[in-house]
C-alpha cells in the first residue's frame, strides 16, 4: 500500500505538564486556531487526567483527546489506577501506552505493556503503542533487537485485525527531551525495519496499512523533513506539543504527498 494511502497522525503527549490555566491557555491560543484536513491527517491529544473533562469540553471537535495512560485493570480495588473503561466511557477513543517514561520510570515489562494494550482493545480503546531503545542499546547496535521484541510481546494477545486499532510510535529514548533527533535517515530505517518485521511476523495487509509514526523532539523546524520520508505516518510530540509552535507540526502534514 503506498504511503498516501495512510492517514497521517500527529498526536500530542502532554506528559506531566501545566496548571489549568496554561492548558486553558493552550486551548484557546494555539489549538482552537489550527485548521487541517480530516481526511489527510488525525490530530490527537493527551492532557493530564485531571484536565481531560475540560479540554474535551473546549477543545476544537476536529481534534481528538487522549489518555496518557490506562490500566491493566478494571473496575475495582486499584487505588490510583485508570481504567480503559473511564476513558471509554467518558467518550474518548485513544490511550498511550508503553511511553519509555513508564518502561524505565515506572518499571513497565514488555510483557505488563502488552497486556495493558490488550485490555485497552477489549475496552474499546484504541492503542498509541510506544517502542524504542535507549542511548546504550542503540551504541550497541542493539535499535533492531530491542524493538523486534517489544513488538514481538504482542504477538501472542493480538490477532491481526486488532492492529487496525493501533498506531506505533517509535520513540528513541535517547532523542526524547534531550533536544537530540535522529536524522530522518536514521528514523525512516527504523520505521522501514518496523514495517517489514509486522509484515514477516503478522501479515502484509497489517504491514501496510499500520500508521508508524516518529517521536523523539519533534518540532516545528524538523517535521517537514521528517514528512519526507515514505514510513513516516506523523508524530508523537512532547514539549513542542505544548508550544505554539505544534500548529506548524500540525501543517507539516501539508508537505506529504
Amino acid at each position: 500500500m503506498a504511503s498516501a494511502l495512510r492517514r497521517l497522525f500527529i498526536g500530542g503527549n502532554w506528559k506531566s505538564n501545566n496548571t489549568l490555566a496554561q492548558t486553558k491557555d493552550l486551548v484557546e491560543n494555539t489549538l482552537n486556531k489550527i485548521k487541517f484536513d480530516q481526511n489527510k491527517v488525525e490530530v490527537v491529544v493527551a492532557p493530564v487526567a485531571l484536565h481531560i473533562p475540560y479540554v474535551t469540553g473546549a477543545l476544537q471537535k476536529s481534534i481528538q483527546v487522549s489518555a496518557q495512560n490506562t490500566s491493566a485493570t478494571g473496575f475495582g480495588a486499584f487505588t490510583g489506577e485508570l481504567a480503559p473503561q473511564h476513558v471509554k466511557d467518558f467518550g474518548l477513543k485513544w490511550t498511550i501506552l508503553g511511553h519509555s517514561e513508564r518502561r524505565s520510570l515506572f518499571h513497565e515489562t514488555d510483557d505488563i505493556v502488552a497486556t495493558k494494550t490488550r485490555n485497552a482493545l477489549d475496552n474499546g480503546l484504541d492503542v498509541i503503542f510506544c517502542i524504542g531503545e535507549s542511548l546504550q542499546q542503540r551504541e550497541s547496535n542493539k535499535t533492531l533487537d530491542v524493538v523486534s521484541t517489544q513488538l514481538n510481546a504482542l504477538k501472542g494477545k493480538l490477532t491481526p485485525e486488532d492492529y487496525n486499532r493501533i498506531v506505533v510510535a517509535y520513540e528513541p529514548v535517547w532523542a526524547i527531551g534531550t533536544g537530540k533527533t535522529a536524522s530522518p535517515e536514521q528514523a525512516e530505517e527504523v520505521h522501514n525495519f518496523i514495517r517489514g518485521h509486522l509484515a514477516k511476523e503478522v501479515s502484509k495487509n497489517v504491514a501496510d496499512a499500520i500508521r508508524i509514526i516518529y517521536g523523539g523532539s519533534v518540532t516545528e523546524k524538523n517535521a517537514v523533513d521528517l514528512f519526507k520520508q515514505q514510513n513516516i505516518d506523523g508524530f508523537l510530540v512532547g514539549g513542542a506539543a505544548l508550544k505554539p509552535g505544534f500548529t506548524q507540526i500540525v501543517d507539516a502534514a501539508k508537505s506529504r504527498n
